[in-house]
């Protein structure tokens, strides 16, 4: 029995249409709903606190090592740890061979994954075998075919939940429980809940609750990968039902449907509780390029899939306050709490500053709407379309994924005996047959869509990732795609030889366009008239997988300056008609940055993330970068000192600043810990630079010294 979602009205057996995936036209039958874990209870594995017990896998390397320590002082209840045929004791606590042996002796309820990216798929297989309740995985940059496969297992088991990958990991102030890096000078106990897709955001984001005298119950950092374990929904199920959270941060940003399915659950939450717990949310990468990766593996736009745009207006839709910067959080809350804003707000005031001075006490709007890369509510699903459409510019390389050349994709489907025409009779009304990810259910799935039709109204077909496509009916595909019955075994050539690229070769797109022909004989025969193919870059980076891929990248229209950034693990991407540059450690973060100078009425030259850990080489090599742009009048530093002291970068920036001599004026906006000692150094240079802690005079003044310039 094939598995089919498709637009646009949700089946009987679902009540009805939600705020968000309604607004896009999409319906998901109720097989693709729930994942089986999720719904046999392991929801609740995600509610730690002092009675959790604790491993480390990885125990005795030198991060694990670090944060156990760290961890420990906190109060978290470490038992213990696992090193592959080891023994003894490291930190004064046991050390065990295996999960298996180390869940016999030590019963714990949770494991911390703190291997390498390409360790890290066994760790976690080896943890589901074991059956520990609940699995953090920290790691950035596993591959996303292993990710694949784990989440094909999770969907046979119904003891184990997966926190990440590429997550910050999951915090209960509370009861005194890190399992993660978050940093622990940001997490006091108090009163609101935070799930969030950032790391970088969801640091500032309980740092504002925090400067806001509210502190926090737990944060669940879902991660930024394209397919996490546990998700925002996930997160806010587990908050709703917390008796110690009485507000709910939520940290989203484009890719996927988290958000508007998170949109549809607060919706139906609202309507049937008595007293529904205020919640407010971010949104990063309204003003993100659609054809880039923003930092984050999964922050991109797959066929089908929503603008950042269209999760603001459906959780707006939903009763959600929707904040443009993470400092406001905290102000935001407490006013919702304290009932001087109304619980139906759908915004808030801009001047809305840091530090709680200002909040409106009204329905209010914002100006998030008229941002200019974001397509506007009337063109979005022409933007969404461009997609589909073959590339009439040539494609940028990004980091963290290879996307080949129209002509070298259409050479590898023919080196693989897929039937092509690149001169068809037919091409001018082809249509859309994609491999890629169903996020929404964890799973590969075939994507179909007609000629008439538009992205968002694709019929998926899911299948196992470790099975194959033998439950799909292709006759179904085939109605789909509005060919006739004849096809139906060309078609399934097609499919088959389709998927088999996607899994062989690690892909997360294998976008074709396709018609339907008569050869001489009168046969009828689906052919391929162009492609696009994307693949995972972190099979190779990390697991030295894919070699052959990996040489056929062409890097001639790409820019010198992303590429160098890329070989000094910075992601940098220019952005069109900016002065402003942009400095920022972590993704979240940096799109948010560009984000909130686009509201303020400014405009970023470029998006720049130097990781979650910034240092003086990171910095310095991140301005000559921005200086290599004859268009920056300014520059911005914005850093969360998170898992970064704040005195180090400042130091960082006044070295670098001197060393490159630079007549570029730069504001550096410094939060986090060591902030004031950071914020000193900066004021005490001497140099042209500027400090704040407060965004919104940071940003202003990085605006004005840009049209000074």
């Amino acid at each position: 029995m094939s598995q089919l979602v498709r637009a646009p009205a949700f089946p009987a057996c679902v009540p009805r249409l939600g705020a968000g995936l309604a607004s896009l036209n999409i319906r998901t039958f109720s097989c693709l709903g729930p994942r089986q874990n999720e719904s046999s209870g392991t929801l609740s594995n995600l509610t730690i606190g002092k009675h959790t017990r604790v491993i480390f896998q990885g125990f005795t390397g030198r991060q694990a090592t670090a944060n156990a320590r760290e961890s420990l002082a906190w109060g978290t209840n470490i038992v213990g740890g696992v090193k592959p045929g080891g023994g003894g004791e490291h930190l004064g606590l046991p050390v065990l061979p295996s999960v298996k042996k180390a869940v016999e002796t030590l019963k714990p309820d949770a494991t911390g994954i703190y291997v390498a990216a390409h360790q890290a798929a066994a760790a976690i297989e080896e943890a589901i075998d074991a059956e520990v309740p609940l699995i953090v995985a920290v790691a950035e940059h596993i591959p996303l075919h292993d990710i694949l496969r784990i989440h094909s297992i999770l969907k046979t088991q119904t003891a184990s939940r997966l926190v990440g990958a590429n997550s910050p990991g999951i915090i209960s102030s509370v009861g005194k429980c890190r399992i993660g890096f978050q940093p622990l000078s940001c997490f006091s106990p108090g009163r609101v809940g935070i799930v969030a897709r950032s790391g970088t955001l969801s640091y500032e984001t309980a740092a504002s609750t925090l400067r806001s005298g509210l502190g926090q119950s737990m944060c669940i950092g879902v991660g930024g990968d394209i397919l996490p374990g546990t998700t925002i929904v996930d997160g806010l199920k587990v908050l709703a039902d917390d008796p110690d959270t009485e507000a709910i941060a939520l940290v989203g940003e484009i890719g996927g449907h988290a958000e508007l399915e998170a949109a549809d659950w607060i919706r139906l939450y609202r309507e049937r509780t008595d007293n529904p717990k205020p919640i407010v949310a971010i949104i990063g990468g309204l003003t993100a390029p659609p054809d880039r990766i923003m930092g984050h593996a999964g922050a991109f736009l797959l066929p089908g899939e929503p603008s950042a745009l269209d999760k603001v207006k459906a959780l707006e839709n939903a009763g959600v306050a929707i904040v443009n910067h993470p400092s406001r959080f905290g102000p935001v809350i407490s006013n919702l709490l304290a009932g001087r804003l109304v619980s139906s707000v759908h915004g808030v005031d801009n001047k809305t500053g840091p530090h709680g001075g200002g909040a409106a006490n009204q329905q209010q709007t914002r100006g998030l709407h008229t941002l200019g890369r974001s397509c506007p509510s009337s063109r979005t699903a022409d933007c969404r379309t461009k997609l589909f459409s073959p590339p009439v510019h040539p494609i940028r390389q990004q980091q963290r994924s290879i996307i080949l050349a129209p002509q070298t994709a259409l050479n590898l489907l023919k080196g693989r005996n897929v039937a092509t025409n690149f001169s068809s009779a037919n091409a001018d009304a082809p249509r859309t047959l994609a491999i890629t990810i169903n996020r929404s259910t964890s799973s590969p799935s075939v994507f179909v869509i007609a000629d008439h039709k538009q992205p968002t109204e694709a019929a998926k077909f899911d299948f196992d990732y470790r099975q194959g496509t033998s439950s799909i009916s292709m006759d179904d595909v085939a109605r789909e795609l509005g060919f006739s019955k004849d096809s139906v075994a060309s078609l399934r050539r097609t499919v088959d030889e389709l998927v088999s690229l996607f899994t062989e070769k690690e892909a997360y797109l294998v976008e074709t366009r396709v018609v339907e022909n008569r050869d001489g004989s009168g046969d009828s025969r689906v052919e391929i008239v162009s492609a696009k193919l994307g693949f995972d870059d972190a099979a190779f980076r990390s697991c030295k997988r894919q070699g052959d891929i990996q040489s056929l990248r062409n890097t001639d229209s790409a820019d010198p300056v992303e590429l160098e950034a890329e070989r000094d693990g910075i992601v940098y991407i220019k952005l069109e008609d900016g002065t402003i540059g942009t400095l920022v450690n972590g993704a979240g973060l940096a799109m948010n940055t560009v984000d909130a100078l686009a509201d303020a009425g400014g405009k970023a030259a470029n998006f720049l993330d130097t990781g979650g850990k910034a240092t003086s080489e990171t910095v310095k090599r991140s301005f000559e970068m921005i200086l290599q742009d004859q268009r920056v009048k300014s520059i911005f530093v914005n850093i969360f000192g998170g898992l970064t002291r704040g005195d180090m970068i400042a130091e960082g920036v006044v070295l670098a600043f001197k060393d490159l001599q630079m007549s570029v004026p730069v504001v550096v906006r410094i939060r986090g810990t060591n902030e004031k000692e950071g914020q000193k150094i900066i004021k005490e240079s001497g140099l042209p630079l500027f400090a704040f802690d407060d965004f919104d005079e940071a940003a202003a003044k990085v605006i004005e010294l840009a049209a000074q310039k």
